[in-house]
């Protein structure tokens, strides 16, 4: 057993990834780069937008600015790992990269989990209790929501990172993923990780299912105000939003959910690769353009950022 333990610290795992040398894996590639760039293209203008224009200096664009860095670092994590093996034909990772892809994953998905919820409570508060707004929702408020997802987020990745990797690896290292995740690296230790299981299942409670059904609730109850609005063009908008932002939001929590709260013996091959791609790659790509693209007071901003360039 010692010999696994020391083995784990010095050799490489292979990540198997999505890519195969085929026609269809180049354009795939060609895909997931697009969706690299615009998701760093979109967040990088979304943070600059709420840090130039005073409008936009709200708890709501407070928070969709931290969501649009979180979405940043979390895609840089992984997309660009996946473009250099793909490109240089290597699928290896170091024991040390793995390590850092962890952390910084859960890292950010805790946070992630913990900011939705925080960003679903001040559209509640705007929409259900619009005169108590600036008290419930004030400085020390929405500052506290968003370093209480970093510090919880960075605290359970700690945790976790640590616990998950002094487990021996003693026979293969492939890893069937596109990056170093929790599950499908579990897959590979000759050590019974049943009690770390169960850790993981609690922290999916915590992270996982109680904000989504805060957030659940919240958009219940916003609807519920919506349609004692008078006016019919104000419901259907509110309508339209609220369903966007749902959509999305299910998008991320249920493959996290289905990944992360079901015991190893069911996971099976691949499978959680596929479900990682909706919250490592098309929410973060989809978030600025339902949270912040469609609203008038960004595209204004956005309008008034280019007039200056232009100007100037």
């Amino acid at each position: 057993m010692m010999g696994c333990e020391n083995q784990s610290f010095t050799t490489d795992f292979i990540l198997l990834g999505l890519f195969y040398s085929s026609q269809s894996s180049q354009i795939f590639f060609s895909f997931i780069f697009i969706i690299f760039m615009m998701t760093l293209t979109e967040n990088t203008i979304m943070i600059l937008l709420v840090l130039r224009d005073s409008r936009l200096h709200t708890p709501m664009y407070f928070l969709l600015s931290h969501l649009s860095f979180m979405d940043i670092l979390h895609i840089s994590n992984i997309v660009p790992k996946m473009i250099i093996n793909f490109l240089s034909g290597s699928r290896t990772i170091s024991f040390a990269g793995c390590g850092f892809q962890i952390f910084l994953s859960l890292t950010l998905l805790g946070g992630e989990c913990l900011l939705l919820a925080a960003m679903s409570y001040d559209r509640y508060v705007a929409i259900c209790h619009p005169l108590h707004y600036h008290i419930l929702m004030n400085d020390y408020v929405h500052n506290l929501m968003a370093a209480g997802s970093w510090i919880v987020g960075t605290v359970n990745s700690i945790a976790h990172t640590v616990y998950a990797l002094h487990f021996p690896f003693c026979g293969s290292r492939a890893i069937d993923h596109f990056f170093c995740e929790v599950p499908a690296m579990l897959k590979l230790s000759c050590e019974d990780t049943t009690l770390y299981e169960q850790g993981v299942y609690v922290s999916g409670l915590i992270f996982l299912l109680v904000p989504f059904s805060l957030i659940f609730v919240s958009y219940v109850q916003i609807l519920l105000t919506v349609l004692k609005m008078k006016s019919s063009e104000a419901r259907k908008k509110s309508f339209s939003t609220c369903s966007f932002h749902m959509i999305v939001v299910t998008m991320y929590y249920g493959p996290f959910i289905f990944t992360y709260m079901r015991p190893k013996a069911y996971h099976t091959p691949g499978q959680d690769m596929y479900l990682a791609i909706f919250y490592t790659i098309i929410t973060p790509t989809l978030n600025p353009i339902i949270y912040s693209f469609r609203n008038k007071d960004v595209l204004e901003a956005m309008k008034n950022m280019l007039k200056s360039k232009f100007l100037h």
